[in-house]
């Protein structure tokens, strides 16, 4: 007993220093989605505040839901919604995938098509906003340079360093008057419910939604319509596919 007191006296920095490495690999994903959306409030900062009102951070309810949205931008040329992923190594998908895949050497992942995802958040930001006629939502997809795009898209998904180049380049024809401008700001600013607690429901309610999702999917369910999945052969191997297709296009690879 005693011997094994020393050891731990011996080496409890070892132990100290486990404890701090595992913490910090439960916290990673949510650190770096902070620098990454650190690093687009920075950029949007450089924007005029004469043409462009900046929100980072909002969160709506709509239906009972909620809408986390990593950065809206209003101005006289239309919304811009901005969809913020701080991922490494090659990202592949297409405009109409469920999900895209992340290739770190030999590891793949998936992640949740953020083009999509952002369809949500215009939705919601519509459904809030429907006094205001004619108005444009830009959907744009934002990652770090850590990442290799290699994604097919008529939806702009550019590195972080392009973010403003794409945003000016659409700034062309006024459709906004400044009074919109403003009360659409405003009317945001006084919508926005997030808070620290809002943001753990709303991370929860995205987990059981996956999890519904791949339960789904293990028991050949499609997840979007409720067809059944079918093996396909594609071009690049077999797939999971809804066998309502084409009116269903869900595939799981």
């Amino acid at each position: 007993m005693e011997t094994l007191t020393g050891f731990i006296k011996l080496t409890w920095y070892i132990w100290l220093l486990a404890f701090i490495l595992s913490i910090f690999k439960l916290f990673l994903p949510k650190i770096k989605g902070f620098f990454g959306e650190k690093a687009v409030a920075f950029f949007l900062s450089r924007l005029s505040p004469l043409e462009y009102k900046v929100i980072n951070n909002i969160m709506l309810q709509v239906d009972g839901k909620t809408s986390q949205i990593d950065h809206v931008v209003i101005s006289n040329y239309g919304i811009f919604v901005i969809e913020t992923k701080n991922y490494k190594g090659w990202i592949l998908g297409n405009e109409h995938d469920d999900y895209w895949t992340q290739i770190i050497y030999r590891r793949k992942e998936k992640l949740r098509n953020p083009i999509k995802q952002n369809s949500g958040h215009i939705r919601a930001l519509r459904e809030h906003l429907k006094e205001f006629i004619g108005i444009k939502y830009i959907s744009i997809i934002v990652f770090t340079t850590k990442a290799d795009l290699k994604v097919t898209t008529q939806t702009d998904v550019v590195y972080t360093t392009h973010l403003l180049k794409i945003i000016k380049n659409s700034s062309t024809v006024q459709t906004v008057s400044d009074t919109d401008k403003e009360k659409i700001y405003t009317k945001l600013l006084a919508l926005n419910i997030d808070s620290k607690d809002n943001r753990k429901v709303h991370i929860q309610s995205i987990r059981n939604t996956v999890s519904e999702t791949n339960r789904k999917i293990e028991s050949n369910i499609c997840p979007k319509c409720g067809g059944r999945l079918v093996l396909r052969n594609g071009k690049y191997g077999q797939f999971k596919g809804c066998n309502k297709f084409p009116k269903c296009k869900f595939t799981e690879k």
